[in-house]
């Protein structure tokens, strides 16, 4: 019997439904706490392994498997790509996205403070950021585009998600996918390699995007697009293969 192993929490909003799914189409699965390290047995006797949280001992389970022979949903090398901002904002420039400017001589107006990577915390109120990223967005809603590959064909998402709650307003509500964005999004997550990938967009003050930030642990929230993800992940082994 083909195994998955999920290194995130049991109650992942995400991965417990999907790994609901897999099990009921005869997967055997199972899940190691981000907080306890995964033995290299364990990752050995999986057909496949899921890293559904961006943490030290999920990157380092991904790590290992990619050594040797386990399949990955999304693999180390691609999570840490995705996870470095200038990478991402790179990339993103690249298949033909429109970035916020970045500059490295220290504060200005206009400028937000910048991240190495989505997994680090916000600087310290007293320390300098590594880098600081033009503030684009003028609109309290950004535009997140969801992306998972199947195995044969990637499947997309478009949602406005409200960034300040107002009144009744809701914070998620579908959206109809940009064919230019959808096609920039296909590209990157081409480019890496990667199984899904979620990335965020904002209008500036001429009314076009700007490509803001890409997540290689996306949660598919309000999405629905559970089934897909299982499609993705159960395609990585003999039995979904």
């Amino acid at each position: 019997m083909d195994s998955i192993g999920f290194v995130c929490d049991p109650d992942h909003p995400l991965f417990r439904p999907v790994a609901g799914r897999l099990a009921a189409r005869g997967f055997e699965v199972e899940f190691h706490r981000p907080t306890e390290q995964v033995a290299p047995a364990d990752v050995d006797a999986l057909s496949a392994l899921v890293g559904g949280e961006v943490h030290p001992t999920a990157l380092a389970a991904l790590r290992y498997a990619d050594a040797n022979g386990v399949r990955t949903w999304n693999g180390f090398a691609t999570t840490v790509a995705l996870s470095a901002r200038l990478v991402t904002l790179e990339a993103l420039d690249a298949v033909g996205c429109r970035v916020p400017d970045v500059r490295f001589d220290g504060p200005r107006a206009g400028y937000a403070p910048g991240r190495r990577y989505g997994f680090e915390g916000a600087p310290a109120l007293d320390s300098p950021a590594p880098f600081y990223v033009e503030a684009v967005g003028t609109e309290p809603v950004d535009h997140r585009y969801y992306a998972v590959d199947d195995g044969r064909e990637t499947h997309m998402r478009a949602l406005d998600v409200r960034r300040v709650v107002v009144d009744d307003e809701p914070v998620l509500q579908r959206a109809d996918v940009d064919v230019s964005l959808a096609a920039s999004v296909r590209e990157l997550l081409d480019r890496f390699g990667a199984r899904a990938v979620a990335v965020d967009f904002t209008e500036g003050e001429d009314g076009k995007f700007y490509a803001v930030r890409a997540t290689p642990t996306p949660t598919f929230t309000g999405a629905g697009m559970d089934r897909r993800v299982a499609d993705s992940v159960a395609s990585l082994t003999t039995i979904g293969g």
